[in-house]
């Protein structure tokens, strides 16, 4: 079983199910990507902070090795940290990232966050995180545009073949389409029934930029993270509306949750070291939800955002963890 694909603005097929590599611990990452690849998963998700792309890489090779796959029927994908915003500093952080995961282009290359940070050089402290010398938040000078340029530069050389953006919202979108020359292919944000974004969403869409959805199961996300406010919050898997409909069709509410976001477009990026999970997850096409069902689940919205780098003193990363996504 793979995943349908959705076509993006670069031209590129990019399958609208993929596995997420955050919060993936390093011992086990490449026995996951490879039970993954499988399973039947073709996307990967990664990034500089989640400090797992060598392993990433590790997973990838010895699928390919068996000959399970073929480079090119994977869409790998990684994201550009904070602390590399400036022109210069983009292709060369890039090629790292390229020589950890062991190839030689990222299907999509996505601006992690709209925040640039000072430089840390890899060479002292890799992944480098939100804080510059353990405490402090330093912030560069790059603007997104000197960013985006460079990023646009990765297409040119053949070391991306799509670009993205993550966690930016709708003005900011707005001032860097008047100076792109590539439109982001993907617009990366955290979305679930507690935070359905629903005016981003469609301004996405209005401009051909498909959303993916990370954190798709809302506080569930983020309790191992030790944050306060996923635990005060009650979990959507217990949500009556969710188990509700779940039941009716006979899946789990982890499918639900994903249905109601891919019925509406939107890819998404579960993970999981379970084996049935794996599967489940990647099963959430076969299935329609009512368009009363998806209302019912898009009325739960509480404008509750999880991911907030304001507060990211707050939460106890992993500690594989720097940053929170």
């Amino acid at each position: 079983m793979t995943s349908p694909t959705v076509k993006l603005n670069s031209g590129h097929q990019m399958p609208l199910v993929g596995f997420g590599l955050w919060k993936v611990n390093n011992d086990t990452c490449a026995d996951q990507v490879y039970n993954a690849i499988k399973s039947g998963y073709r996307l990967f998700d990664g990034a500089c902070d989640y400090g797992n792309e060598q392993e990433s890489g590790q997973g990838v090779a010895r699928a390919i090795k068996e000959g399970i796959v073929k480079r090119e029927d994977l869409f790998l994908v990684s994201k550009l940290w904070n602390s590399f915003h400036d022109g210069d500093k983009v292709e060369p952080i890039c090629k790292k990232q390229l020589d950890d995961w062991g190839i030689d282009y990222f299907d999509l290359y996505i601006v992690h966050f709209p925040i640039a940070l000072k430089y840390v050089d890899p060479k002292e402290r890799y992944p480098p995180g939100f804080t510059y010398d353990g405490e402090n938040i330093v912030p560069g000078k790059a603007s997104i545009q000197e960013t985006w340029t460079a990023m646009e530069g990765l297409v040119d050389k053949g070391l991306a073949k799509s670009i993205g953006i993550s966690n930016f919202n709708g003005q900011l979108i707005l001032d860097l389409l008047r100076y792109a020359k590539i439109v982001p292919a993907t617009l990366q944000i955290e979305h679930h029934p507690y935070l359905t974004q629903e005016g981003l969403v469609k301004f996405a869409k209005d401009h051909d930029i498909i959303v993916t959805a990370y954190s798709s199961f809302g506080p569930q996300s983020f309790l191992e993270l030790d944050m306060q406010q996923a635990k005060d919050t009650p979990l959507l898997f217990d949500n009556p509306t969710v188990k509700s409909i779940a039941d009716k069709h006979s899946k789990t509410p982890a499918q639900t949750l994903l249905r109601w976001a891919t019925q509406r477009g939107i890819a998404v990026i579960p993970k999981s070291n379970n084996q049935g999970r794996l599967a489940q997850n990647l099963d959430v096409t076969s299935f329609d939800l009512s368009t009363s069902e998806l209302d019912e689940i898009s009325g739960l919205n509480k404008n509750l955002r999880f991911n907030d780098p304001l507060n990211v003193s707050s939460i106890n990363p992993c500690p594989h963890m720097r940053g929170i996504d």
